[in-house]
């Protein structure tokens, strides 16, 4: 089944998870990018409705703040498109009610991601995807949009076989909790608190001054399941038997991800081919001086709407291989933004 419902020209938006990381940041790409919305309506759970969030404005929306409701099947009614960061369980419990409503769900969980019938789009790579949801479209993990961006920009000009990634996640992937532990357990430790001594509790381990290669949980075969969506999302995203051999670790910083990338091509592509097909693509901004010491930083690019470019090279250890290292806001354009710009291209 396709989706016959005509969308208006300002559709009525709602934030489901609008008092967490990604939800707050649903407000505040709205307002950037000035989404012509009719009516935006913030939902979160029972304990926090009745609370006043600030929101700049969009569309015929104006700047004040918005009082959070509780998210039931009913405040969808008269909903056209809804933008979901509650958690996978949430989505599950809520998709009959939205897409019975007559609302398209965007959806930033992992809930129906590799779902047949769900498209799972990435808006500069395959923004065509959406011409055939029905009623539900996947925002993909935050590591494969980052990731993806490049990888079209080169599979572009020469097609893409094997993909080699080394993912430095920021604790923003790991939500709102996770982002106030970094910086409370780096007090406790620039206090002198060691080891047991530290507030662990959205981590698996310490995160202050270490690195955890384990996202998400490990699988049979020794992989995480973090590992496991950037394989299988990123042949659904390219709709191409790409092969992808992953490691994410989750690292210090706040909110921005990086990733080190070797790409294995079908055919030669020299870094000026590259260079020049990266600093065309939409939504890609090359960053790369390595005399001038300029390349992207998560530290660097809080904030930003673009995925940042450098350390462009060959692999010396293939015939046809490149290598780049990419930084992205994993709250921005890994979660947020993008699923703002998949609404956007559901406008008339």
């Amino acid at each position: 089944m396709t989706w016959d419902k005509k969308m208006p020209a300002n559709p009525v938006v709602a934030v489901a998870g609008a008092t967490g990381a990604v939800g707050q940041e649903f407000m505040e790409v709205l307002h950037d990018l000035d989404f012509p919305a009719g009516e935006v309506r913030a939902l979160a759970s029972a304990r926090s409705a009745g609370k006043k969030i600030p929101f700049g404005g969009c569309g015929q929306v104006p700047a004040g703040e918005l009082t959070v409701q509780e998210m039931t099947p009913e405040a969808f009614e008269g909903v056209d498109i809804a933008l979901f960061s509650a958690g996978a369980s949430v989505s599950k419990a809520m998709r009959e009610a939205v897409v019975a409503a007559g609302a398209v769900m965007i959806d930033n969980s992992s809930a129906f991601r590799m779902e047949d019938d769900v498209p799972l789009v990435v808006p500069e790579v395959n923004p065509d995807d959406v011409k055939w949801h029905s009623g539900v479209i996947a925002n993909p993990n935050c590591t494969t949009i980052i990731m993806s961006l490049p990888l079209k920009a080169l599979h572009d000009v020469s097609p893409i076989t094997r993909v080699v990634v080394s993912s430095y996640q920021a604790a923003s992937g790991a939500g709102a909790p996770a982002m106030a532990e970094l910086y409370d357990q780096t007090a406790e430790y620039l206090d002198g608190k060691r080891g047991d001594e530290l507030t662990i509790s959205a981590f698996a381990h310490q995160i202050a001054f270490n690195c955890i290669p384990h996202i998400d949980v490990f699988l049979e075969d020794g992989s995480t399941k973090e590992e496991w969506k950037m394989v299988v999302e990123t042949k659904k995203i390219f709709h191409a038997d790409i092969a992808v051999a992953p490691t994410c670790v989750r690292v210090p910083s706040l909110r921005c991800h990086a990733e080190s990338v070797d790409v294995e091509f079908t055919a030669p592509i020299s870094v000026e081919k590259a260079r020049a097909a990266l600093e065309a693509f939409d939504g890609v901004t090359v960053m790369d001086d390595p005399a001038n010491k300029l390349y992207p930083m998560p530290g660097m690019l809080q904030g930003t709407n673009d995925v940042y470019v450098g350390r462009l090279r060959n692999d010396p250890t293939l015939e046809n291989g490149l290598q780049f290292w990419c930084v992205g806001d994993q709250i921005r354009k890994g979660a947020a933004l993008n699923a703002v710009q998949i609404a956007q291209l559901l406008l008339p």
